[in-house]
């Protein structure tokens, strides 16, 4: 356990961050199943909850959580499921 008080104090930001980073990347994973789900069943509905992983997944990326180049293959990936099931 941490001893000087700035290692209890970093120790308490650390545990604050990861209560965000969690939340962050359940989002994540939450948006990206609801458009995989739609894919499968509903295309209209994939399309249109599209914009919403997109959100999910950039700000993903913008707060560290995932890297860019991570956000951006899922991204393709989630576009190119629909562009498949269309065709």
């Amino acid at each position: 356990m941490a001893i000087t008080k700035n290692a209890k104090k970093a120790h308490r930001a650390s545990l604050k961050k990861h209560v965000f980073n969690v939340r962050r990347k359940r989002t994540l994973a939450d948006a990206t199943k609801v458009v995989k789900k739609a894919i499968g069943t509903d295309l209209k509905e994939a399309e249109k909850s599209l914009p919403a992983a997109f959100k999910a997944i950039d700000k993903a990326a913008k707060t560290g959580v995932i890297k860019k180049n991570a956000a951006d293959r899922k991204k393709s990936r989630l576009a190119k499921a629909i562009a498949r099931a269309k065709a």
